[in-house]
């Protein structure tokens, strides 16, 4: 049980004392009645003794009584109705509460601290708790235990108010105070009519309430003065006669009102009285009228609740025990519908007179000493001596009718120190209930004796009656004679000082058994268990305690069953080893049945306190449940936010109810919420905890939504919601970007670059503010999750922001504004009319502003009317959600408004080491874009744009660029990272039209007729690369779109041509194309904006060629000049009959180059057309001379296969070199400049290599151009197409793509440490072997008589010529070879003369060295044996090497 301001033994001494009735003639009652009292009002702060009393027990000891308190009431002549005590009990219950602002009383229980007084009531929702300020206080502060105020005020009320019954005397009245005032016209008569009067209630039959003690009640006369108006002399001579007629031990002379009422209130004097008169004793009802009742509905005034179950008398008896007054309670939760009301007009009054004044305004200290005189000297003289002597006449008495011979008290040990007779257990003996003894009876007389004992603190004598009269009632089964007999004893037993014997708890089981079951008497069992589980509680057996009150809890009385359960729950916590989740459990219990008995305070303080125990323990069904009650208490005592505070965390947890019990919640949470916003409808929107908002995965999206395609017309893919984030995709886009902000900015980054955003999410970079334009579209895509089993419906779900108005191009900004959401002039906002979220679903919501001003948006939230769906709940196993995709969804009506913020995390900082060591966030700005000026708005759309291709097949399409904004755009340009995928064509293409033939056979090529005399030779013209966009220093990869006049103007669209190349290698490609363009006008927040496209094409295998080139043996082309080459190439059919091509036809072979060119084809068949079905290979060879053009330009030739040239020299062909071209370079550039620094010490050493290396070098580029015929569909189409291959290396084999590498296989990691010493580049054998190109000149047969003349001479000339562009010394060595090998190859023959020469060629020099070879006989020699040798004039002999001959050089000799 709770702790309790008094101890055991003060609590049983105060509920038994002495009663004292009182009668005043109604003169002493207006005395009194100055004071706002009555006579028993008056004298009871006064009537508890201050010193200790003796008297004498029946063998004359002497007996000290302690403390010692009698009661004085009112006599009232009719009992107690029991809807009157149950009113008085509620009332008693419901006005006591926590007090507010108390420090609060913390228990701690194992791992708990439980806050039990809870501070107040208003804030006792226990997730309001702070729990480490709860701590700290039990750590700083003395030890809280827990009290209930309520439940003391409950048992005091509950014990003053039980009705006195015939089977106890504990409260019948002992004596009766017969009070006149001394202003009375003749006093001593007015005491002989109440003495009259009394005697009358004592023993006539018309009265049967009160009960009196004794027949001969002692009467005490009190003589009252009023000091003020009264005669003092009077006053004496009065009472000097009352002495001499009732003798001074009967009468007293009590002088009070010393003061006037009416005087100022200077003197402040206390007032004892209004502790006692809070609690509305029954006992102070003047008059009690048996009148119909009546109903009324003012549940603020104070009546007296009645059921109108009125105690009958039966048989001349004042009571019948089977329905005791307090037998029946009140019905289950009607006190807090309708109040039953006795119309009892004189206590209304007086109780709203009492309420005003003060108490005790005519009486000063003095007064309140002689009121505790008088009662000391009432108690002294009268009272204690007469009971001093009844105890003796009832012991004689006793002691004569038994026939004893000595007194019952000697005879006390005899009785309980022999044979015990054995008793009969409760449900052997017969129901006797009904059984009563007469007033004499010697049974009646034991008792009598014991209660006066009892009520004078003898409890030894007390014990041996109440032991004595309990084996006589159960002799006879009066059972309940015997309950309240045992009841005593036990009582008596636990008061016996010394504690001679043990607490016989048995002797309570017996009796609250007894009164329960077999007397049905629940108010007597009651007060069995609230003395028997306090003297328990003392003894701390708090599990039998609680045992006792959990067993007393019954459905007739709720309040009762809530108060004992409470009890029960702080026995559990009061035990040795705290049982904390019974005290919850029982809590728990306690406030369901504070609840049905109207106390809404109690029963939410005790959910509050249960909840601390369950929350956060997992039980989420258990806090459900208590949340919803703690909700709804809420509600009911009107603690809105509280209420709104539980309905919230019944949401948000992760909920295991049903659908329907979710469903119940949702709608009692809308409610709560709906008058908690009816209370204060302007205030600030409530934050609702319905859906939850992932904010993190919000999304910012700028602009507008990308068009559909139409046609053949496909928008520009740019940027959508729909699409997924892809970090290494929006890597490219940076850099893209960034490329041609450099180009546009002559290769420097500008210092406010901040890359282009169109859609902001958790991955992208949010630091900065991101810019919005005024009048495009800013769409927030909102995540919301359902986490419940029920449809949420959304309506009217728009954006709340915050904005600043801002003008960017004054340098003086005026003061901002903040605005709200209501103003549309500035942010138009598109509100969502419906938005369900079925249950447990995930779904995005996208919900768009427009920008009508410049300035600064703050994007807050979400503002929207929850709601549910009008039958959501599953019926008959039907899924509602079916029908819930379409149409309208029916609400119920039940919505409230209110709003979510947007709360987003930035990302966590990890760079300095401040930030390493704790946990810091970045900002994350995705939600405060900056409205910026206006700036075009481009859209561009591809038309006949292809989806597949072949291998560097050749479209043409069409791409309208269309300026949808109200400014005009310049600087178009396309950056890429395939620049050789596309082209607008060259600068010379607007100014040449297609030829007509062209345009016939839709040909993508500029072509023109050839005449038939001219196949196979070339065809010259001749361009330059800048005409290409590839000049020096220039990017490929950025190109500028040739807009006419270099403007578009608003709402002007302009159609391009745009030639596309299938790229070499098969597959799927994606291309990005990021179109950038600018506004006329310089912005300082927005300089230019990007549109996105990307392409995705799909290639298959078309063509593979290989090419190589060789130096001729011809050592002079047509014009006399030496250095001509032959070309090799093999090209071959590498398509799949999947895709349909029937055959390619080589069309045009072309060459591209500063130095060399094709002059004609060296004819291998005699077919004019090359046609190659799949998988067949074709081998063309062509002669390749050097060209006489300038530096800058690149000299085309075209050797054409067909009756068409295709001019290679224009556009598209030359545009796809170029790109080509340039990706080559590219290559190469980045190769060469690793080794730069290497190079950079030996400057001289480099250049010698490199003049080595430019002989074996050749700078030829050949273009293959072809035709592939296609059956699709039973059409036929033609496609065409064109294939790169660079020839760089005489003798090594160049390929249209590049070969893929084999990976090689998996090594083991070696670990080694760089050598920095750079290795110098020597010339390979390869290279140095082309520095000197040689030629032998000699007859293929030549015919000699050996005859005539054994020896023959054969004139041979050797031609060498200096491939370098440097001096070159050359040694030729005659002799040969001695090897065995080379005579068997060469045969034997001998050069004659010089055997070395030694000669010096300059720069491309041709020496003719004439020699002489000499045979002996026949046959066929070998003259290539001349062995060359060359080096660099500057030079050592670090380079000479041997010159090899391409071929063998073979002669016939004849003999004639």
């Amino acid at each position: 049980m709770a702790q309790c301001v008094q101890s055991v033994q003060e609590f049983i001494q105060d509920s038994f004392v002495p009663l004292v009735a009182a009668l005043c003639s109604e003169e002493a009652e207006r005395l009194t009645r100055k004071n706002n009292l009555s006579f028993a009002e008056l004298v009871k702060p006064f009537c508890r003794l201050t010193s200790e009393v003796h008297m004498r027990d029946p063998n004359n000891q002497l007996h000290i009584i302690k403390n010692l308190k009698i009661a004085v009431n009112n006599i009232i002549t009719h009992p107690p109705q029991p809807g009157a005590i149950r009113k008085l009990l509620n009332d008693v219950v419901s006005v006591s509460q926590p007090a507010e602002g108390l420090v609060a009383n913390v228990i701690t229980a194992g791992d708990y601290d439980l806050n039990i007084s809870d501070r107040s009531v208003k804030a006792s929702v226990p997730w309001y708790n702070n729990w480490k300020e709860t701590l700290m206080e039990l750590n700083t502060s003395t030890f809280y235990s827990a009290t209930t105020p309520w439940f003391e005020n409950y048992r005091e009320c509950f014990l003053q108010s039980m009705p006195a019954s015939d089977h106890e005397f504990l409260n019948h009245y002992v004596a009766c105070m017969l009070v006149v005032s001394s202003s009375e016209p003749e006093p001593v008569e007015q005491f002989l009519k109440l003495s009259q009067e009394q005697h009358r209630i004592q023993h006539s039959s018309e009265y049967l309430y009160p009960k009196w003690f004794i027949p001969n009640t002692l009467k005490y006369y009190v003589l009252l003065h009023d000091v003020s108006t009264g005669e003092e002399q009077r006053a004496d001579s009065i009472y000097e006669e009352m002495k001499q007629r009732y003798g001074t031990q009967g009468c007293y002379l009590l002088k009070i009102n010393s003061r006037v009422s009416n005087r100022g209130t200077d003197e402040q004097i206390p007032d004892p009285w209004s502790q006692y008169l809070q609690k509305n004793s029954i006992q102070n009802q003047d008059c009690y009228e048996d009148c119909p009742y009546t109903v009324i509905s003012n549940k603020s005034s104070d009546h007296l609740i009645s059921d109108g179950l009125d105690s009958e008398i039966k048989d001349g008896l004042p009571n019948n025990f089977k329905t005791h007054p307090l037998q029946l309670d009140h019905p289950s939760g009607s006190l807090d519908s309708t109040d039953y009301t006795k119309a009892a007009t004189s206590l209304q009054d007086s109780k709203k007179s009492n309420s005003g004044m003060p108490h005790g305004a005519c009486l000063t200290l003095t007064d309140h000493d002689r009121i505790r005189q008088f009662i000391q000297e009432f108690t002294f003289r009268g009272l204690l001596p007469h009971i001093e002597k009844t105890i003796r006449q009832l012991n004689d008495q006793l002691i004569s009718r038994k026939g004893l011979s000595r007194s019952l008290f000697s005879a006390t040990k005899k009785w309980f120190s022999g044979s015990k007779v054995p008793e009969k257990s409760i449900n052997e003996l017969k129901n006797t209930s009904g059984l009563l003894y007469p007033p004499e009876a010697p049974e009646l007389q034991i008792r009598k004796m014991a209660d006066l004992c009892f009520l004078v603190q003898h409890y030894e004598l007390a014990y041996s009656c109440y032991h004595t009269a309990k084996k006589d009632f159960l002799n006879d089964q009066a059972m309940l004679y015997a309950a309240g007999a045992l009841e005593m004893a036990a009582v008596s037993a636990f008061l016996q000082p010394g504690a001679p014997r043990p607490y016989p708890a048995h002797y309570m089981e017996t009796a609250i058994q007894t009164y329960r079951d077999i007397c049905k008497n629940m108010v007597l069992a009651e007060r069995c268990v609230l003395l028997s589980a306090e003297i328990l509680k003392s003894q701390s057996k708090y599990s039998e305690a609680a045992a006792l009150l959990i067993r007393l809890t019954s459905e007739d009385s709720d309040l009762r069953s809530a108060l004992l359960l409470e009890q029960a729950a702080h026995c559990f916590i009061n035990m040795k080893s705290p049982m904390v989740r019974k005290f919850a459990f029982h809590m728990i219990l306690a406030g369901h049945r504070f609840s049905k008995a109207g106390q809404k305070k109690h029963a939410l303080r005790c959910y509050c306190q249960a909840m601390q125990v369950y929350k956060g323990k997992g039980w989420s069904l258990a806090e459900d449940h208590i949340n919803f009650t703690i909700g709804r208490q809420s509600f009911t005592l009107r603690q809105l936010d509280n209420a709104v505070s539980a309905f919230r965390h019944i949401l948000i947890n992760d909920s295991k109810q049903s659908p329907a019990q979710q469903g119940a919640f949702l709608r009692e949470y809308l409610y709560v919420y709906k008058n908690v916003t009816q209370l204060s409808p302007d205030g600030p929107l409530p934050q609702l905890p319905l859906p939850y908002i992932n904010s993190s995965a919000t999304r910012v999206f700028f602009g507008h939504d990308r068009r559909p395609a139409e046609g053949e017309k496909q928008a520009a893919t740019h940027v959508s919601l729909d699409q997924e984030y892809d970090s290494e995709s929006s890597q490219q886009w940076k850099e893209l970007e960034e490329q041609v902000v450099s180009a546009v900015n002559k290769g420097v980054m500008p210092s406010n670059f901040q890359p282009t955003q169109f859609c902001l999410n958790h991955y992208s970079d949010n630091s900065k503010f991101p810019l919005a334009v005024i009048e495009e579209p800013i769409i927030v895509e909102v995540s919301f999750r359902n986490p419940l089993k029920v449809p949420l419906l959304l309506t009217d779900l728009s954006l709340l922001w915050k904005f600043q108005p801002k003008d960017f191009n004054t340098k003086h900004e005026g003061e901002t504004k903040e605005l709200g959401t209501c103003d549309g002039a500035m942010i138009g906002t598109e509100a969502i009319a419906e938005f369900l979220i079925n249950s447990e679903e995930t779904k995005v919501a996208r919900l768009k502003l427009f920008p009508h001003q410049t300035g600064e948006l703050h994007i807050l939230g979400v503002v929207y009317d929850l709601g549910t769906v009008q039958g959501a709940v599953t019926l008959d196993g039907i899924d509602p959600s079916v029908g819930l995709q379409t149409g309208k969804f029916v609400s119920n009506g039940l919505s409230v408004r209110g709003r979510q913020d947007l709360e987003i995390q930035g990302p966590r900082l990890n760079n300095t080491k401040e930030e390493k060591t704790s946990i810091k966030y970045g900002p994350d700005r995705r939600l405060d874009p900056i409205i910026t000026e206006e700036m075009p708005l481009l859209e561009v759309f591809f038309i006949n744009f292809p989806t597949g291709l072949l291998c560097g097949e050749i479209r043409k399409a069409y791409v309208e660029f269309v300026n949808v904004s109200k400014c005009p755009l310049t600087a178009l340009k396309v950056v890429s990272k395939h620049p050789e995928f596309f082209t607008f064509g060259g600068n010379t293409a607007a100014l040449t039209p297609l030829s007509p033939s062209a345009s016939e056979n839709c040909s993508a090529y500029k072509t023109v007729v050839t005449d038939p005399t001219s196949v196979r030779t070339a065809l010259l013209s001749s361009a330059s690369s800048v005409d290409f966009g590839v000049g020096p220093g220039g990017q490929p990869e950025v190109i500028n779109v040739p807009l006419p006049d270099a403007i578009l103007l608003p709402g002007a669209s302009v159609q391009l041509p745009m030639w596309l190349r299938g790229p070499d290698e098969e597959g799927v490609h994606e291309i990005n194309f990021l179109f950038y363009y600018e506004s006329i006008k310089r912005h300082s927040k927005m300089c230019h904006r990007v549109l996105r496209h990307t392409a995705v094409i799909c290639t298959s295998r078309s063509l593979h060629i290989r090419a190589t080139v060789c130096r001729s043996n011809a050592l002079e082309d047509e014009e006399g000049r030496g250095g001509n080459m032959l070309v090799f190439v093999d090209v071959e059919n590498i398509n799949t009959s999947e895709t349909g091509v029937k055959e390619f036809h080589i069309v045009q072979v072309s060459s591209n180059s500063k130095h060399w060119k094709l002059q004609k084809s060296v004819s291998i068949s005699e077919d004019k057309d090359t046609k190659l079905a799949s998988r067949e290979r074709a081998k063309l060879c062509f002669k390749a001379v050097r060209c006489k053009n300038s530096e800058e330009n690149y000299t085309f030739a075209d050797i054409v296969f067909g009756n068409e040239q295709i001019i290679s020299s224009a556009s598209p062909c030359a545009d796809f070199f170029f790109q080509s071209l340039s990706t080559e370079f590219k290559r190469t550039h980045v190769q060469s400049h690793t080794h730069a620094s290497q190079r950079a010490g030996k400057q001289s050493f480099d250049e010698t290599v490199r003049l080595i290396q430019r002989c074996s070098e050749v700078d030829l580029n050949i273009v293959v151009l072809w035709k592939a015929y296609v059956v699709e569909d039973s059409k036929q189409l033609i496609l065409e197409g064109q294939h790169h291959v660079a020839l760089n290396t005489i003798g090594k084999e160049a390929f249209s793509f590049p070969q893929k590498q084999e990976l090689p296989e998996m090594v083991l990691l070696k670990f080694f440490r760089p050598e920095n010493t750079p290795v110098p580049a020597r010339p390979t054998p390869e290279q140095l072997s082309n520095l000197i190109k040689t030629s032998l000149h000699y007859p293929e047969s030549f015919s000699h008589s050996f005859h005539q003349k054994s020896l023959c001479l054969v004139p041979v000339t050797l031609l060498l010529s200096n491939c370098s562009q440097a001096v070159v010394d050359v040694m030729i060595d005659l002799r040969h070879k001695t090897s065995p090998e080379a005579l068997e190859i060469h045969g034997s023959f001998t050069w004659l003369g010089q055997t070395q020469y030694k000669l010096q060629l300059k720069s491309q020099e041709v020496y003719s060295l004439q020699l002489k070879a000499c045979f002996v006989h026949t046959g066929v020699y070998n003259l290539g044996t001349p062995r060359v040798f060359a080096k660099l004039v500057d030079q050592v002999t670090l380079f000479e090497t041997s010159q090899q001959n391409s071929m063998p050089a073979l002669i016939i000799i004849n003999n004639i």
